[in-house]
């Protein structure tokens, strides 16, 4: 019976300890990829950037075992407040409304290369806002793109 007793104990302190483990390697991977996210973010001068919200987007991603989704709603962080403000405009036609669909579509295109298990991961967010930002400023002409903020991310397995 004693022997029973201490097997218990000892599989109880090794499965804490391995939990524990996982535990704090995996919240300190969250917060290094968080930090480096904050390292790698350009910083506009204060004052001088605003968000420009983007309609959701909800695209097929390019997993090849199964058919996956991912809906995400965002908002670039742009250096340029003025140029903002017109993007932000619900204008119909014009120059501004051409600009906002080339950003939705350079987007789209990005979304659709990426997989499920990629985009889970915190690393694999850090990432895709990094391309969203490289994409976007490269369709911004007057404009850099210094943050991308998601305000809902979803994948559907």
């Amino acid at each position: 019976m004693k022997k029973i007793v201490i097997i218990a104990v000892a599989v109880l302190v090794f499965g804490a300890g391995g939990a524990g483990g996982w535990w704090w390697y995996s919240h300190r991977a969250q917060a290094a990829a968080g930090q480096e996210g904050e390292k790698n973010a350009k910083k506009a001068p204060p004052g001088e950037s605003a968000a420009v919200l983007m309609e959701p987007f909800l695209v097929n991603l390019a997993d090849k075992d199964a058919s996956r989704f991912l809906r995400v709603s965002l908002q670039l962080v742009i250096d340029n407040k003025k140029l903002a403000a017109e993007l932000g405009a619900k204008e119909e036609g014009g120059e501004h409304a051409v600009l906002k669909a080339k950003l939705r579509s350079a987007i789209l295109e990005l979304l659709t290369t990426k997989t499920s298990d990629h985009l889970v991961t915190p690393e694999g967010k850090t990432e895709l806002k990094k391309e969203i930002a490289e994409r976007a400023s490269h369709v911004l002409h007057e404009a850099e793109v210094v943050d991308v903020l998601f305000t809902d991310f979803v994948v559907q397995f």
